[in-house]
């Protein structure tokens, strides 16, 4: 299945679980779609198994428009990501327009500060499953849980049925106007980098 013309953006954070990033961002490679990592500041984070990250871009300077979908990696991240307005706002639009939005273990936590899991069903590390139970999610202990355009999974072990679901979402929607968001974080990385 080939994801070519298909753009998916990543958040990234302070001690963000190394597996949970750099798998799906891999695949998501290997089946032709373009990455785009975007933190909350600094240019570059520590993954908690100590993989270094440096981002693409800042969230402030992109816009949800041109992706054609969203993954959130868990570790420690989400719970500074999650503090982020313009970070929860994007969530929230990607998520409107139908787009598959993907977290996985602790990753849920973006979810829930932007509003989105009330009602729908969904899963995550069983560390925060009475926060999303709190903020209204049907919680179930599965390794992938598909409710609409919401993707979500437990912990690194359920990797290849979280990366599955997620390749079908995006190969089953035509792909956004990714080249305008695409070339704007990369206009806006290399104006941040000289």
């Amino acid at each position: 299945m080939s994801l070519q013309g298909k753009t998916v953006l990543f958040f990234a954070g302070p001690l963000y679980e190394d597996l949970e990033l750099w798998y799906p961002k891999i695949r998501l490679e290997e089946e032709g779609a373009t990455t785009i990592v975007a933190g909350t500041g600094e240019r570059t984070y520590q993954g908690k198994r100590g993989y270094p990250l440096t981002v693409d871009a800042n969230v402030d300077e992109i816009s949800a428009e041109g992706f054609d979908g969203l993954v959130i990696p868990g570790g420690y991240a989400p719970d500074v990501m999650r503090r982020s307005q313009r970070l929860l706002e994007i969530t929230r639009q990607i998520f409107a327009a139908g787009k598959p939005v993907a977290f996985i273990c602790h990753a849920g936590w973006v979810p829930i500060s932007a509003g989105i899991v009330r009602g729908r069903r969904g899963t995550s590390v069983g560390a925060i499953r009475d926060d999303l139970v709190n903020a209204g999610m049907r919680w179930e202990d599965s390794a992938v849980v598909v409710d609409g355009n919401l993707i979500s999974s437990r912990t690194p072990a359920d990797l290849p049925e979280f990366m599955r679901a997620l390749i079908r979402a995006l190969a089953a929607r035509p792909a956004a106007a990714a080249a305008g968001a695409t070339e704007e974080a990369g206009a806006r990385t290399v104006a941040t980098v000289a």
